[in-house]
């Protein structure tokens, strides 16, 4: 396989595809990344909150942010969520995701992540910040490379140094590690352990 001219090209195909979607300075900030945080509602989910009957809270997730996140951890990145409502789903889905840390119930979420940046020994340029909303604006606009969803407001989208092409709960988490992953290299390997 390693010889094969054809394979050569088709991974050559995966990252033009990947990474033809950015400017050279999106895939540069993508570059010096090690560590990938993110807002849940309105970015692993649509945003919406479902009641049952009986009051349980249901939320969907996208299985493609979830898988994703072993590749991550498997190349050493760093990952973690930080979410404004409290949500035993949400609770268990963090844990499903082995995230390095997370976060509910934070109102300034650059203040706790601030603090996780120091714990972890990182710098703020080191740091990917996924968020949608007003409450995710500073720290979106703190670290090395903050990102908002297609589906959040122009307002918060315009501080973002990359709006994905997906929406809330439709693969965000997923787009912005595979810039990074490609960015840094990694996703060849990911694409040969695959094949």
């Amino acid at each position: 396989m390693e010889n094969n001219p054809f394979i050569f090209v088709r991974f050559f195909k995966t990252l033009e595809l990947i990474l033809s979607k950015y400017t050279p300075d999106q895939i540069a900030l993508a570059s010096t990344i090690k560590a990938i945080v993110f807002d849940v509602d309105g970015v692993l989910t649509e945003g919406q909150i479902i009641y049952s009957n009986s009051g349980d809270e249901l939320k969907i997730f996208n299985v493609r942010d979830g898988l994703i996140t072993n590749y991550l951890r498997e190349y050493g990145f760093l990952t973690g969520a930080i979410t404004g409502r409290h949500s035993t789903l949400v609770q268990k889905r963090c844990e499903e995701l082995k995230l390095d840390f997370f976060h509910q119930g934070v109102r300034d979420k650059w203040s706790v992540l601030e603090k996780e940046i120091s714990r972890l020994d990182l710098e703020a340029k080191q740091v990917c910040y996924i968020g949608d909303d007003l409450i995710d604006l500073r720290a979106l606009t703190q670290v090395g490379l903050g990102v908002a969803p297609l589906d959040a407001p122009g307002y918060i989208r315009q501080h973002a140094d990359l709006v994905t092409s997906a929406k809330g709960g439709e693969g965000v988490l997923r787009e912005v590690a595979d810039l990074i992953l490609a960015s840094q290299g990694y996703f060849t390997e990911i694409i040969k352990k695959c094949l």
